[in-house]
């Protein structure tokens, strides 16, 4: 690779390896998060909110009740798949850092 070259990819690739990609990472494993934990929030207060209201809304509250429970239930389902998406993509990474291409 030309000097030239070497100068602009360099400090490209130091910069793609140690903040783009770590950054991706936690952004993507937070953006998860916490649109499951606002789920889980908006069912919980509908269920109380439903309960204290003292109309007939009190009907109501089991299903908002059930979709906090299943919303609970999917919540773990996706951590399990952000955590094996999150160590894919990790060793995906690391994989390319130490590859003798490099």
């Amino acid at each position: 690779m030309p000097a030239a070259a070497l100068i602009l990819v360099t400090p490209i690739e130091l910069l793609q390896v140690f903040v783009i990609r770590p950054f991706t990472l936690a952004v993507r494993l937070f953006a998860n998060m916490f649109a499951g934990h606002m789920l889980l929030v908006v069912f919980s207060l509908g269920t109380v909110y439903l309960l204290t209201v003292g109309n007939f809304s009190v009907i109501f509250s089991p299903f908002a009740f059930a979709m906090a429970l299943a919303m609970t239930f999917f919540e773990v389902l996706v951590i399990i798949l952000q955590a094996y998406v999150f160590t894919v993509l990790t060793a995906t990474y690391l994989n390319g850092a130490v590859e003798p291409a490099h």
